[in-house]
């Protein structure tokens, strides 16, 4: 079993026929974690268009493969979902995007998974779409269904993201929280500013000190921010008292 099925996970280009959609499709896929690419005869590829539009995914450009058929692309695969927004007369069972990013997850973690797209003008064809097991549709206006190959891409891989995560953001960078010792530290330094300054009468202090004490305490506050903090009351104290010379 797979710690992680976005690794079993492939998207698979049929035909592209620009270049700049393949580097798109690589951003779109990286953005969501994405990073199998597989191209069935592109027209142009490498190209230097792929690679301009690819704006920080060259990795899944660089490590994408680049195959003669559809057959050889989806072999080894457990399941494939053909995207088409054209209704087929005789095809797979039609499964909505969402659906199919739900099912493929589960498929994932004990196999290989394909999502696989055409060709920009024409799609897939009928012998490329039975060679899949579901027909996945992403519900648009009726009136004007046809989505650009790289938007395609990044509606399917970002479902796929929320039926992996459920919606869960990735945790932002975690800065070291400033101790208990550190915060006393910054106490008695904003006492002695606030003396030094006048801003504080020591004859008649009121709870200046337990509203220092209060305020910091509604926050988690990091270490850099009272490394600042503590920075600026130096500077302030050393322009206050300048050393004798």
């Amino acid at each position: 079993m797979s710690p992680n099925p976005f690794s079993n996970i492939r998207v698979v280009l049929v035909r592209t026929s620009h270049p700049g959609n393949i580097g798109s499709t690589a951003r779109a896929m990286k953005n969501m974690g994405l990073a199998s690419l597989v191209l069935v005869n592109p027209k142009r590829f490498p190209d230097v268009d792929a690679f301009a539009l690819a704006a920080g995914a060259i990795d899944v450009l660089e490590h994408a493969r680049v195959v003669d058929s559809l057959t050889e692309a989806i072999g080894d695969c457990d399941v494939a979902y053909a995207l088409s927004a054209r209704v087929r007369e005789w095809g797979p069972d039609n499964i909505a995007v969402r659906e199919s990013a739900a099912a493929a997850i589960a498929d994932a973690r004990n196999g290989q998974v394909a999502f696989v797209f055409g060709n920009e003008a024409s799609g897939l064809t009928n012998e490329e779409l039975l060679a899949c097991q579901h027909h996945v549709r992403i519900p648009t206006d009726p009136d004007w269904s046809s989505l650009n190959l790289a938007q395609a891409v990044q509606v399917v891989s970002y479902e796929l993201r929320m039926a992996l995560t459920g919606g869960a953001m990735s945790e932002a960078r975690v800065e070291p929280l400033a101790t208990v010792a550190e915060l006393e530290g910054l106490y008695g330094h904003l006492e002695k500013a606030s003396l030094e300054s006048g801003f504080l009468d020591p004859a008649n202090p009121g709870r200046l000190a337990e509203r220092f004490r209060r305020l910091f305490a509604r926050g988690r506050v990091e270490r850099e921010e009272l490394n600042i903090i503590r920075g600026l009351l130096n500077a302030l104290l050393k322009r206050r008292n300048p050393p004798a010379e």
